[in-house]
């Protein structure tokens, strides 16, 4: 089996951090990027060797996310998207559900995946939607509506979507060469904004009736697939907001070492304030770093005998992950600038390009709100009029 170091080498890490600069200050899509990481077959990571993949578990995937997020975090948040579909497909697969088996076969053809089940002022996310999905007649759906934050927009060639129709949800792919796909070009943004994540306008789009992959109800379920998605899209969110809290450690350590302080002719890395907030971050980042860990292995075991019975609470461990990672990761950044002078406001700075991007992390879901929200649900029971 390939390992994490395999399958991104240093040098190769090095080109893709040395690009990362550049891709931010144009606001372009990270194409060489994904040349290079189509070259290591990076894509294919998760899927399972016996489909032509690396056959790496998500806890690894989780790793080698966190590493190219080290180097190139806007390249590694739009990647991930395309990984989350493998993900999900990887945890039916787990199960023995092999209705997405072709997502495999398609990945290792090289289609390109993409999440589109954001939408502007849907704060219920995967459980519900403002977009329509409409019977076709066939057992298919043609879909409108208009998703947000659509990365990987210049590439992808199959999109998942979900969509109303009554009282049930649709989940489903789109493929990119079908009528009606409008794509926007309006990312511009404070981070992340290699990762290109544009608008998509969906003008009464053909969903195959082969393309459909689950019918759910509306609010909170157990739909394996709608898990995965949850799953794997939380999880590997984590793992590219932890990598740059890591970053940002390592980066605050190599700095602070290098500067002197005039007054006490001693390296920075000697103050003991300097010393207690850098700490203080590195705590911060073992510990989500334990946290999802233990979590993507918790994964790995479903659908075997020692998968762990967490429940209706896979969902809050879920979001629990993901939200104490971008705060983590956040607090850990901004420590690293507060440490390490001045020349890190500029914008040849790696920190300050770190700090822009880690803020992206508040407004993926689950956001603390909702993260706080579902908790106090579970904890204390709905509000009763």
């Amino acid at each position: 089996m390939t390992t994490i170091e395999e399958l991104l080498p240093d040098d190769l890490l090095e080109t893709l951090r040395g690009r990362a600069a550049g891709y931010d200050e144009d606001n372009r899509f990270f194409t060489e990027d994904l040349e290079d990481l189509k070259a290591a077959r990076y894509l294919t990571m998760l899927v399972p060797e016996e489909f032509g993949g690396h056959g790496l578990t998500l806890r690894q995937a989780s790793q080698a996310q966190r590493r190219l997020a080290q180097a190139a975090p806007a390249t590694a948040l739009g990647i991930n998207m395309h990984h989350v579909i493998m993900g999900m497909a990887y945890t039916l697969w787990r199960r023995g559900d092999h209705r997405l088996d072709w997502v495999f076969e398609d990945a290792v053809k090289g289609e390109i995946f993409a999440f589109g089940i954001s939408e502007a002022g849907n704060d219920a996310v995967l459980f519900d939607s403002v977009s329509t999905a409409t019977p076709s007649g066939d057992g298919g759906y043609t879909i409108s509506g208009t998703k947000i934050f659509t990365s990987l927009s210049p590439v992808w060639t199959r999109l998942v979507v979900h969509a109303r129709h009554e009282d049930q949800l649709v989940f489903g792919f789109l493929d990119r060469d079908a009528d009606g796909i409008e794509i926007i070009n309006d990312w511009d943004t404070l981070g992340m904004r290699a990762s290109q994540s544009c608008t998509t306008k969906l003008h009464e789009v053909v969903m195959r009736p082969e393309r459909v992959g689950t019918h759910t109800p509306l609010g909170p379920n157990p739909d394996p697939l709608v898990w995965g998605i949850f799953g794997a899209f939380e999880l590997l969110l984590a793992a590219v907001y932890t990598g740059i809290g890591e970053r940002a450690v390592n980066l605050a350590v190599e700095i602070v070492g290098k500067r002197r302080s005039h007054v006490k002719n001693a390296p920075y890395a000697h103050d003991p304030d300097i010393r207690w907030q850098i700490a203080s971050a590195g705590i911060l980042m073992d510990g989500v770093v334990l946290q999802l860990e233990k979590l993507t292995g918790d994964v790995d075991l479903v659908g075997t005998g020692e998968e762990p019975q967490y429940g209706g609470k896979w969902f809050l461990h879920f979001s629990g992950v993901k939200g104490r990672a971008t705060e983590a990761a956040k607090e850990a950044v901004e420590l690293a600038v507060r440490t390490t002078g001045g020349s890190q406001y500029f914008r040849r700075s790696e920190l300050q390009r770190l700090y822009r991007d880690v803020v992206a992390g508040l407004y993926h879901p689950s956001d603390n709100e909702s993260l706080h929200a579902s908790y106090a649900k579970a904890l204390l029971g709905p509000v009763r009029e």
